[in-house]
């Protein structure tokens, strides 16, 4: 029998699950995205190939979605595609408005010089024409205007959840509102960093439902290349 490679308590995230041998069946139905986002399809895959797991005695299929270059070196879980095509979908949708931004990054203030720069930088190397604040808004510039304009010019939301994100959101300051626009939307894609989806889920339940990538899985720099791969065309 395959032995489950969770810690004491469960997987942190889809991939994990996916991943799992033991797990890996029951992952869709325990780690489900937003129900509005629906099912992926066998079109949404262009190869597959078995993945080992962590020195376990079992393997979990690893996959390329149909938007990742033959060439490209990032493999995706089946959840990931099952989540992501949609958000495909839509960027393909957008692609006659040349003028928006491929993604719109909501992050807590704390995060600004760490983890969100980070990942800025690592898409922007990418080729990934991000709405950061952090050079988007120019002094003397009126904050909330701002982000509104950069919500409604860009094609995709990225949510990076940190410790400090968590922190944020009961204050119902500016992440708050951001994050409620980019929920309504149906175009997120969250980014748990340095804390988990259980965490999440104590403070964002709606948050937490939808299914994104992880840190814990992967690190940031194969997260910024899955990223691009889904918002640049």
């Amino acid at each position: 029998m395959a032995r489950c490679t969770a810690p004491v308590k469960g997987h942190k995230s889809a991939a994990a699950a996916a991943r799992c041998p033991a797990c890996s069946r029951g992952a869709a139905r325990r780690f489900g995205g937003y129900s509005g986002l629906g099912a992926y399809s066998s079109s949404s895959y262009s190869q597959s190939r078995s993945i080992s797991n962590g020195g376990s005695t079992g393997s979990s299929r690893a996959t390329k979605p149909r938007w990742s270059g033959a060439g490209s070196p990032v493999w995706y879980t089946p959840e990931e595609v099952r989540t992501l095509t949609p958000i495909r979908d839509n960027v393909e949708d957008l692609a006659k408005q040349p003028d928006l931004r491929d993604v719109f990054l909501c992050h807590a203030w704390d995060d600004r010089q760490g983890a969100a720069k980070e990942l800025h930088d690592l898409l922007d190397s990418r080729g990934v024409r991000v709405w950061f604040s952090e050079k988007d808004v120019g002094l003397g510039v009126p904050l909330i205007r701002a982000i509104d304009k950069g919500l409604a010019n860009s094609k995709v939301g990225i949510v990076l959840v940190t410790p400090a994100l968590l922190r944020r959101l009961p204050a119902e300051g500016i992440a708050d509102k951001e994050l409620s626009a980019l929920l309504a939307r149906e175009r997120l894609v969250p980014v748990i960093h340095k804390t988990t989806y259980e965490a999440l889920r104590e403070v964002s339940p709606l948050l937490a439902s939808r299914t994104g990538l992880s840190t814990a899985e992967e690190p940031m720099t194969d997260v910024a290349s899955k990223l691009a791969e889904l918002v640049v065309l």
